[in-house]
């Protein structure tokens, strides 16, 4: 058997928010820590039958790269969806919400900066 990690360094601001986020993983080539502005984590407690979640992002995440994020993690869901369940079609209904929702994303910050 072979054990794998994966691992975060979190450094926290005076008001205990994420300032700084770095992620490691040596299996899958990554030796150093990397930076990231972004994390989102979910973990299935199939005893309590309850998805848990880990969001941590940090001040020096924009908004656009927000939508962004959001946008490839629903693909990546959908992708993953679509693997284990080869259920073509759910997985193609998430694509559409993820692109409309990417889609009006990025019409609100226009609108934004428009405004400003």
């Amino acid at each position: 058997m072979h054990e794998s990690e994966i691992n975060f360094r979190i450094t926290l601001d005076e008001e205990k928010m994420p300032e700084d986020i770095k992620w490691q993983a040596p299996d899958g080539g990554m030796e150093s820590f990397q930076d990231a502005k972004g994390l989102l984590l979910g973990i299935w407690d199939g005893a309590e039958k309850s998805a848990l979640r880990i969001d941590l992002w940090t001040k020096k995440m924009l908004v656009d790269e927000m939508a962004d994020f959001f946008f490839q993690s629903l693909m990546g869901m959908a992708d993953t969806y679509h693997r284990a369940t080869k259920n073509q079609s759910l997985a193609n209904e998430l694509r559409v919400f993820a692109r409309d929702f990417h889609n009006k994303a990025i019409e609100a910050i226009n609108k934004e900066a428009e405004q400003s």
